[in-house]
């Protein structure tokens, strides 16, 4: 099989790749090791900034994330017992947008199909080779049979353990990493949230963040150890232990009900460098993982695609390579940035095993100079609706 691109993995940076390219004439091809079922099986971010609708707009996309999603222009940050909203649209003119990255992911699926697009999913043994020549491929196998694409470039959209990034020579790249002391507990349930925008808790027993999918169905959050399994957090503990995190109001105000799902994750800021290995470029959490406190992972990785199908596209219709050569520059400036806001939104929030009372008096002041300071309070609000494109 022949195509431009060859982009490995079927997730919303895949799936956005591909159409961005579709849209602009260049031909693709996806390979996912998964089946279609189980990527959308998987729960994840909800929070868009509107650069990210942007594209979905862009390559068709965006017509039910307008008509779900719930826009917020604020959100709330409670410490010391009381809830401080930050108005983000009248600091930066901006809104973010709640709607699963599930929904995206069928979207931008349906989207794909609906342009006669390949995707190959079940393709197992998939391998990206000579990316460091002028003639890449990607072998694969498809129902116990060999299969092969040969392109001029591949695309590495395969996530943090994905065979892209893990192809590349050991000396060809460096890798930074934070890992935090803790994760997160997560429950979805069928419950109307608590507040119809994101509420960010730090307390002294630990970190909860109360946000929602729709306001029929709740997404909830608490701060564990790492050692923590499931089944030690049954329904009632979880939210007897939100609870405790909240303030009155919020507690008070807060409808509990089963979960649909539950998982503990841990938190990580990782960044690989570059983003370009010859003829392979990698894209989203390929490439770099953020906290989701910040709730920038989606996001980097639709900035990822947008950049480099811009890149491929000046590629094929200019026949200038300046758009590739400055790929991997251009990304990883705009994701440090994206890092370094969420490694300190988590560091402002969380409470950290060795920060004792001096730490924790430090992030009281921290946080009360961000509700009581305007250019503090925008400079969060631009950050957090997503610094431009």
């Amino acid at each position: 099989m022949r195509s431009k691109v060859a982009i490995i993995g079927a997730g919303p940076a895949g799936l956005l790749l591909g159409q961005l390219l579709h849209a602009c004439g260049i031909d693709n091809v996806i390979l996912e090791r998964q089946t279609a079922d189980y990527v959308l099986g998987r729960i994840r971010a909800g929070l868009l900034e509107e650069g990210t609708v942007g594209l979905l707009d862009e390559v068709g996309a965006g017509q039910r994330a307008h008509r779900e999603g719930l826009i917020h222009h604020g959100l709330e940050l409670a410490f010391g017992g009381a809830r401080h909203r930050i108005d983000m649209h009248a600091a930066t003119g901006k809104t973010v947008m709640i709607y699963g990255q599930t929904e995206v992911t069928l979207d931008l699926m349906n989207a794909r199909q609906q342009a006669g697009l390949t995707t190959i999913y079940q393709a197992a043994d998939v391998q990206p080779h000579d990316f460091d020549t002028d003639h890449p491929r990607v072998s694969y196998v498809k129902d116990g049979k060999a299969g092969e694409i040969t392109c001029d470039f591949i695309a590495g959209c395969d996530g943090f353990h994905g065979v892209s990034r893990a192809s590349v020579p050991a000396q060809a790249i460096k890798m930074f990493e934070r890992v935090y002391p803790f994760g997160w507990l997560g429950i979805l349930s069928d419950t109307p949230p608590v507040s119809h925008e994101l509420i960010y808790n730090n307390h002294e027993r630990g970190f909860a963040l109360c946000t929602m999918r729709s306001m029929h169905r709740s997404r909830y959050y608490v701060q564990c150890s790492l050692d923590d399994h499931i089944d030690q957090w049954p329904d009632e503990r979880f939210w007897d232990e939100l609870k405790r995190r909240l303030d009155q109001k919020a507690a008070d105000e807060l409808i509990t009900g089963p979960s649909i799902e539950k998982s503990i994750a841990p938190l990580r800021s990782f960044v690989a460098e570059p983003m370009r290995f010859g003829r392979m470029f990698l894209a989203g959490d390929a490439s770099h993982i953020v906290p989701p406190t910040g709730a920038k992972g989606l996001n980097l990785a639709a900035s990822d695609v947008h950049y480099l199908s811009q890149a491929l596209r000046e590629y094929y219709d200019e026949k200038s390579s300046a758009g590739i050569d400055n790929y991997s520059a251009r990304a990883l400036a705009r994701v440090w940035k994206a890092v370094r806001f969420s490694w300190w939104m988590t560091s402002m929030l969380h409470k950290f095993p060795d920060q004792g009372e001096f730490g924790a008096r430090i992030q009281l002041a921290e946080l009360d100079y961000l509700v009581s300071s305007k250019a503090a309070s925008t400079s969060l609000s631009e950050n957090y609706v997503g610094l431009p494109l």
